[in-house]
């Protein structure tokens, strides 16, 4: 660990910067860290006055471009523009190789244990994960036991959230099976840093992130039923009171495809149909940012506006494949994560690469005691939450505020988990004042196609902008920063320069075109 309260020196516009008793993604000790010698020479020939108006720039293009997301329950208003902090976190190449080979494996695990716990259940038989953990999980769907998926692939896109640590290990806090969400502020992210400091680009050979739409284009197409040679693939969105409605509209410009609500879409004869200006259009492939209990008025709520009935038995009967599968929520419980390492060495026969945090589990009895009895120690989670809700960070917490949540964890064992607190890393943003370090946290994004996984060169990096915050969620106040995956060779260094190239010529930030369609009253 670094010693308390290093101050760098001699680093120009970063002069002063306090790394604390933290690990400091581009500080250590002796000054920058190897792979960020560059950036800090460039960023440091520059004063406070000029940074922060390029600060300024980049706000304003957010609010112009409407790059915003929505916070519930604001009075003050719920679209907000999603900050950006203009220092990227840099990732060498020896350490993406290890996160990437992790996360790989990772999610070939998660998607065997899926169909395993959807079919012939081995797992459970055996002992390795309780069965009750699992057919009483609440994002469990016993009536898909037996139904079979393409490709056997349950995830086809994955968003892990990583840590590190106060050594600088990198651990895994969970996986988003479901919905993940978060892609486009990665690559909006990048787009914006290309166009405030365009020079950054040519002295670092940085890895491009653009590729990604076209893969997960490429692996949706792939999902569509036997005989689809052109396959119609649109996403469906629950609307524009969504938070991440922005993604939904800016992913589908991105790919090219329509960006429906289940409004728009209807199924006959267990055909989905799509309303158009010229008729109906059959649909093949849906990647769904609908949760599995808004999916199908028919199967899951009766009360759901936002989806389509039929939509499943359509699914069921291979005429429709959908994004993500249902019943993947069963795999992100945070009541599941702790047997994830047990997963890869089940169905791999490997040993975990990555490592994770210790948890306890409410619904183990002595586990609960400790949770318990350790509360202001401890950070205690909902397990089936997200967002930064349905949380409690002992340290942090007045006694009142843990005596309630204590309350809470007791009625519902199963509900919750607890886990120490990490010292998670922190990196350098800029603020008023100058620089302060803030807590950081790393989002890659693994697509799963039928062949291959693959995994974009970096994620989004989200920050804990409040002082001393360490809860990086945009809805608690958090931000992001670009996050760079350094190359190894010459080639890769023209192929980023050639990106950036066709961006700036093609590419217009966060300008969405929506299809047209016949509205949602027929």
């Amino acid at each position: 660990m670094n010693e308390k309260h290093v101050q760098i020196h001699n680093s120009g516009l970063f002069d002063g910067y306090d790394i604390g008793s933290f690990y400091d993604e581009m500080f250590d000790a002796n000054g920058p860290r190897p792979h960020y010698a560059n950036l800090c020479r460039t960023l440091g020939n520059l004063t406070a006055s000029e940074f922060r108006a390029r600060c300024e720039l980049a706000d304003l293009t957010l609010i112009s471009q409407g790059i915003t997301f929505t916070v519930y329950g604001d009075n003050r208003g719920v679209e907000k523009p999603f900050p950006i902090d203009l220092v990227p976190r840099i990732i060498p190449p020896d350490e993406w190789r290890h996160v990437e080979k992790g996360l790989a494996q990772r999610v070939r695990a998660l998607n065997l244990f899926l169909h395993d716990v959807y079919h012939e259940g081995k797992i459970l038989k055996d002992g390795v994960v309780p069965r009750e953990l699992i057919v009483n999980a609440p994002n469990f769907r016993r009536s898909f036991i037996g139904a079979d998926v393409p490709g056997d692939i349950y995830v086809h896109i994955c968003g892990t959230d990583l840590i590190r640590d106060a050594d600088g290990t990198y651990r895994v806090l969970e996986d988003n099976c479901r919905t993940p969400s978060g892609v486009s502020y990665m690559l909006e992210n990048r787009i914006i840093l290309m166009r405030m400091f365009p020079s950054l680009f040519g002295e670092n050979r940085v890895l491009p992130n653009d590729t990604y739409t076209a893969h997960l284009l490429h692996n949706l197409r792939e999902l569509a039923p036997p005989g689809r040679d052109e396959p119609n693939v649109v996403l469906l969105t629950p609307g524009v009171f969504n938070s991440a409605y922005f993604e939904h509209s800016f992913l589908a410009q991105q790919m090219g495809i329509e960006l429906v609500e289940g409004r728009d879409l209807f199924v006959e004869d267990n055909i989905v149909y799509m309303k158009t200006t010229r008729g109906p259009k059959r649909v093949d492939v849906v990647y769904r940012r609908v949760d599995d209990d808004f999916l199908d008025p028919l199967v899951f709520r009766p009360d759901s506006v936002l989806g389509v009935p039929g939509l499943v038995n359509a699914h069921r009967t291979g005429n429709v494949s959908l994004a993500n599968g249902i019943g993947t929520g069963v795999a992100d419980d945070k009541a599941v994560y702790p047997y994830v390492p047990a997963m890869i060495r089940y169905y791999l026969d490997q040993e975990p690469i990555l490592e994770q945090v210790e948890t306890y589990m409410g619904w183990k009895p002595d586990d609960l005691e400790y949770i318990c009895e350790n509360a202001s120690k401890l950070v205690i989670k909902a397990t089936n939450e997200s967002g930064g809700y349905g949380m409690l960070m002992g340290p942090q917490s007045t006694q009142a505020e843990i005596e309630e949540f204590v309350v809470k964890v007791r009625a519902n064992p199963r509900g919750f988990i607890g886990q120490p607190l990490i010292s998670l890393s922190r990196s350098p943003c800029f603020f008023d004042s100058g620089f302060e370090g803030r807590h950081v946290d790393l989002r890659p994004y693994i697509l799963c196609g039928k062949d291959d996984v693959t995994i974009v060169p970096g994620g989004l990096t989200r920050v804990a902008l409040r002082k001393g915050s360490y809860v990086v969620n945009s809805s608690q106040g958090g931000g992001s920063k670009d996050t760079w995956v350094l190359g190894e060779t010459p080639a890769e260094a023209m192929r980023q320069t050639q990106t950036m190239g066709e961006m700036s010529q093609s590419q217009t930030m966060g300008k969405v075109e929506f299809p047209t369609r016949t509205g949602g009253n027929q």
